[in-house]
């Protein structure tokens, strides 16, 4: 029987989602999962060329990236004839009480906003890193990390991602896959 086409479609600010889903395409590959890893900017098949579609988008100033959100909207009627998960990035999950897909308010937040419902979800810390951001955005990130008890300062970057947790993610996906 041939493997599956799983779809791996992310939205990155500053590569840290990407990195999710490599990750994730690596999980699935040693599984003898077939995938392919999409930008949104370069996705140009079609989503009922694939078994599974996982899509991973950040946050920047508490919004998923709008062109998850479009794709989302044009193509909700055939997300819903396949098999889909959705993972949220986001450095509030850093915080033990909203690290979980039931208790990050952004990631309910879009479910409610997009109606759309995965067969699985789930939420990651992502890194922060003012090194690499623009002079405004290490501003206004210093602000929210201030107000949210976070560091406000550092040299180097910090991963927040639990990545035991990305894999188990991958395997829990793998076996859905594996009950259809």
């Amino acid at each position: 029987m041939e493997a599956p086409n799983i779809g791996i479609i992310y939205a990155s600010v500053d590569g840290h989602t990407k990195k999710i889903c490599e990750h994730l395409q690596r999980i699935l590959s040693q599984e003898n999962m077939r995938t392919t890893l999409y930008s949104i900017d370069n996705f140009d098949a079609q989503v009922s060329d694939f078994h599974t579609l996982i899509i991973g988008a950040s946050i920047r100033y508490g919004k998923h990236h709008k062109k998850i959100l479009k794709f989302i909207a044009q193509n909700g009627t055939a997300l819903n004839h396949i098999k889909t998960a959705f993972f949220s990035v986001n450095l509030v999950a850093r915080n033990q009480d909203k690290n979980s897909p039931e208790t990050n308010p952004y990631l309910i937040k879009f479910l409610k906003q997009t109606q759309w419902v995965p067969n699985s979800v789930e939420v990651f810390a992502g890194q922060l890193d003012y090194k690499s951001y623009s002079f405004l955005d290490r501003i206004m990130i210093q602000f929210i990390m201030k107000l949210t008890h976070g560091p406000t300062k550092s040299e180097t970057a910090i991963d927040y991602t639990d990545w035991n947790k990305v894999k188990n993610f991958g395997l829990r996906i793998k076996e859905q896959l594996l009950k259809s």
